[in-house]
């Protein structure tokens, strides 16, 4: 049994639940609100160097949480770290053993409530090129799910030796021969150089997904966040929420970010390198002063059905962005080639008109 924590309220017993875009707990049923204390402390990293040594269980191998309701006595069995309970809906958040897992440092309360999220994803149907009119209907999508994703985010300072080429263009007169005369014109060439340096870069809040429950791809597509909103982890802000522990361990979630860092450090490369034209050849890149943190994202998971078929949606708790899964109506496709063909044929007989008169 998992150590937990609910939270009564005040007023009628009841449990309350943070309030995205507040900073109370607020009941459901009454309406009485707890404003949330000030926070006593700020967002910390950790060292990596210091947190690599240390002993530590693979998240695979760890049980599920069960959680027991103070409500009606009820058990759940979860992988969440926040979570309702499954007979009555009471909020239940559990307390994280630091020696089993990593313990978030930081949380992006939600910002965006269920109505900011019907405008949202409103918008967001408008907006999709030939989807089929039900789409409009995800607005009404009452699976929609408030969840906080771990993400792990990372901090280094870089040196990298890279080895390459510099290209320098040049014109060079080529003699060429049409409808047998002799011409000459200007051709673009590159004279290649070998090129070498060390460049260097410092990294902040390299983000980093932290679960497989959803996709990489779209959870990149919600990007930006603002990161610097962060407060320090506390449980209250998961309350009424569900909120997913870690399954991409903090070992693997380093080496998605070094491959993050990748691109930038590149063009670094091909900046140092100049001229023209760049090719790289190889990157030797050393990392320095790692810190690490775990962080709670705020993302609306909703699903909804379309002829058969589940699509699933992520709308950004903080800022509306809206990533996911669509449908195509084969109609209005069919009716846009149809328009298109249309029209050049249009065009083609006013050409043909205007050329024969």
């Amino acid at each position: 049994m998992v150590l937990q924590t609910q939270y009564p309220c005040a007023g009628c017993g009841a449990n309350v639940e943070f309030a995205p875009g507040t900073s109370v707990l607020r009941c459901p049923y009454c309406g009485h609100e707890t404003q949330l204390a000030a926070p006593t402390r700020e967002v910390r990293e950790h060292d990596w160097a210091q947190f690599a040594g240390l002993p530590r269980k693979p998240v695979a191998l760890l049980a599920k949480n069960v959680f027991k309701c103070r409500n009606c006595g009820a058990e759940t069995e979860s992988d969440a770290i926040s979570d309702r309970c499954r007979f009555c809906g009471a909020a239940v958040v559990a307390e994280v053993n630091a020696a089993d897992l990593v313990v978030p440092e930081a949380v992006l309360p939600f910002a965006l409530d269920k109505r900011a999220l019907r405008e949202s994803l409103g918008k967001w149907a408008s907006s999709r090129w030939f989807a089929p009119n039900g789409l409009k209907k995800v607005t009404e999508a009452e699976s929609a799910k408030s969840t906080y994703l771990p993400h792990w985010t990372f901090d280094t300072q870089t040196v990298s030796d890279y080895r390459g080429e510099r290209g320098e263009h040049y014109w060079d007169t080529e003699t060429y021969t049409e409808n047998g005369e002799t011409k000459t014109r200007q051709v673009r060439k590159t004279r290649w150089y070998p090129a070498s340096g060390t460049v260097g870069r410092a990294f902040d809040d390299v983000l980093v997904t932290g679960t497989t429950k959803v996709p990489v791809k779209h959870l990149e597509a919600l990007d930006p966040w603002p990161l610097t909103d962060a407060e320090p982890y506390r449980p209250e802000y998961l309350v009424g929420h569900e909120t997913l522990r870690y399954d991409v361990e903090p070992e693997a979630g380093l080496e998605h970010a070094k491959r993050k860092m990748a691109p930038d450090i590149e063009r670094d490369c091909r900046d140092d390198i100049g001229g023209d034209e760049q090719r790289v050849h190889q990157v030797d890149t050393q990392y320095f002063d790692v810190t690490f943190k775990l962080m709670l994202l705020p993302i609306w998971l909703a699903c909804y059905i379309y002829a058969g078929k589940t699509y699933s949606i992520q709308v950004n708790g903080r800022t509306g962005e809206v990533a996911g899964e669509r449908p195509y109506s084969a109609a209005k496709i069919a009716a846009a080639i149809t328009a298109g063909v249309l029209a050049i044929a249009a065009i083609v007989f006013l050409i043909w008109y205007t050329k024969s008169h």
